[in-house]
């Protein structure tokens, strides 16, 4: 059984300090009053309601799709690697994420800035609790050490929200335990306070977790999460010696199989990082604690609802040369592989596998393709049964968020077998390595930016084949180190293609083209390429305002005006 700190049951608390999806400050009727949990159980138990915004959801389990925190919407959908997947009448909000012409309205955005503002106000109220209860107003007060421990978790997690929120908005007001003012100006940079947060984190937590939950935050969460953030900001040298600092702590990467980021029975292994625990069943809560941010995002037949399809781009961009190197050209877009997608008749009945396609590895366990062995007691995926509607999202499923058939019975809620336990990794040491060598090429360290992307290459070289009918690998598989990094644009080219190989699916892809700058580039190339097989994508250009998303309206409305909406919106 999992060991980590359950995430619902805590509403109340937050009602009582005025957790609010809106600005207005107010005193709730007929609750608790703060004075009742300024105490040592209150306190924690205040924290314990922070952590719970992490799964992206206040109670129930549909509609949370927006603040799910693979992110696998603003950071997937919207970039060259997802079609939201389904059919085009389902989740037609979705179907503007993708095409990058949503507006203000749109609920997806509503729900991630309410989940994660609501987050925000549980860490200001642990804050607020915690400050009155060491100035001696309230029952026994915390040790020095744990006090400001509390003092870093509730900081970290405010940045990890706060973080979530001006990756897709940009300019987002700034709220802490001190605000007073019932409507707050966006328009100042946050990131230094996102920064402040997150230093403060790093010199108070400890190296183990702490009370020994294991979904805590610790000393190497802030550390890699500072790097990140620090990286987002271009501070490369900053960056880069925070996230080494992470890697020198760890074990080689090399030793920890890529596979087990995706086992809800290896999750919290030596890779993660920073994970937010899904829990299911034995907590009683029908669910509310699991994964409920993907339960869309399963192949048709398998569970619900056929969303969360990897596009063609992302299929092909999996191929390799001779060398076993990727294409970083884009050539892998030539002659390009559609699996089955285009055939009818007997051509489509008597489909095979090209095994002779030279493939990295990690393709197969990214996404599922026809006649490929899928996962543990699937057999090979069918195809087109396994989709809700091929002509509007590929041929392809996704296969990272999805559970072993063998561990659906204990690994999901009763009665929702799309509501699963899993995990979801935010930080990885993989991605660590790569933010680290994207740092190393932009401060001229070329060695160390090639030994950090080879490492993550080697551990990618070790997984097994997956096979076709027969048993024969269902491709040429081969992933090689590269030789040497020849130049910087070479190697920032191939450390931006790696995290794309390497993280796939996993909510990083759109805001990396952002920070990255190639936004525009990439994915008009992407609509282009993507639009010949699916006609809603074609001729789609990307303008400046597309890089982040409208603030919703709602909010502004309930500012009165204080809150700006983004540029161009």
């Amino acid at each position: 059984m999992k060991k980590y700190i359950y995430i619902s049951l805590i509403a109340v608390l937050c009602t009582v300090l005025s957790c609010k999806k809106d600005f207005i400050q107010g005193n709730p009727q007929g609750e608790l009053i703060t004075e009742n949990l300024t105490s040592q159980d209150g306190v924690e138990a205040l924290l314990t309601g922070a952590y719970g915004l992490l799964n992206g959801n206040v109670n129930g389990t549909w509609g949370n799709y927006g603040a799910a925190p693979s992110q696998w919407l603003f950071g997937e959908v919207a970039s060259d690697n997802a079609h939201k997947g389904s059919s085009n009448g389902d989740q037609p909000n979705m179907n503007l994420i993708e095409q990058h012409s949503p507006t203000s309205t749109n609920d997806n955005l509503a729900n991630l800035w309410d989940r994660c503002f609501e987050g925000i106000q549980r860490c200001n109220n642990t804050l607020r609790v915690l400050t009155a209860l060491q100035a001696g107003q309230g029952s026994v007060k915390f040790d020095d050490t744990r006090a400001a421990q509390i003092q870093a978790e509730a900081r970290l997690l405010r940045a990890h929200y706060y973080f979530f929120l001006v990756r897709v908005f940009k300019s987002v007001p700034l709220i802490t335990e001190a605000t007073t003012e019932p409507a707050v100006d966006n328009t100042p940079d946050i990131y230094p306070t996102i920064v402040a947060d997150l230093t403060y984190s790093l010199a108070n937590l400890p190296e183990t977790k702490p009370k020994g939950q294991v979904g805590r935050v610790d000393k190497y969460v802030a550390q890699a999460y500072l790097g990140k953030v620090l990286l987002y900001q271009k501070k490369y040298a900053e960056a880069y010696t925070q996230l080494n600092g992470v890697i020198t702590a760890k074990a080689d990467l090399v030793t920890m199989p890529f596979a087990d980021n995706f086992d809800i029975e290896k999750e919290n292994g030596p890779e993660a990082i920073f994970a937010v625990q899904h829990a299911v069943g034995a907590d009683g809560t029908g669910g509310d604690n699991g994964n409920v941010g993907d339960m869309l995002n399963f192949p048709y037949a398998v569970a619900c609802c056929g969303f969360f399809q990897p596009t063609i781009d992302l299929a092909n961009a999996f191929k390799v040369d001779a060398a076993g190197l990727p294409l970083l050209d884009g050539s892998y877009r030539t002659n390009p592989y559609t699996s089955d997608m285009a055939l009818t008749g007997d051509a489509k009945t008597n489909y095979k596998v090209p095994t002779t396609l030279a493939l990295d590895p990690r393709i197969d366990y990214t996404l599922g393709r026809r006649g490929v062995d899928y996962r543990k007691g699937y057999g090979l995926m069918p195809g087109d049964a396994w989709i809700r509607d091929v002509g509007n999202a590929g041929p392809f499923v996704v296969v990272k968020n999805v559970l072993d058939q063998t561990q659906i019975t204990s690994g999901t809620a009763p009665g929702l077998t799309n509501v699963t336990g899993l995990n979801v990794n935010l930080i990885r040491l993989s991605d660590v390595y790569l933010m680290a060598a994207e740092c190393a090429v932009e401060t001229g360290a070329l060695p160390r930016a090639l030994e950090l992307v080879n490492k993550v290459r080697a551990r990618a070289a070790l997984l097994p084949p997956k096979t076709v009918a027969g048993g024969a690998a269902a491709a040429a598989y081969k992933v090689s180190p590269y030789p040497l990094f020849p130049g910087a644009d070479y190697a920032r080219n191939a450390v931006r293609m790696e995290r794309r190989l390497e993280l796939a699916m996993e909510g990083h892809r759109f805001f990396d083209l952002v920070r990255w700058g190639i936004a525009k580039q990439t994915l008009e190339s992407y609509f282009n390429f993507e639009g010949g097989y699916f006609s809603y994508l074609k001729g789609i250009s990307i303008e400046a305002r597309d890089e982040y998303f409208p603030l919703p309206q709602d909010q502004i409305d309930r500012s009165k005006g204080v809150l700006k909406q983004s540029p161009g919106y």
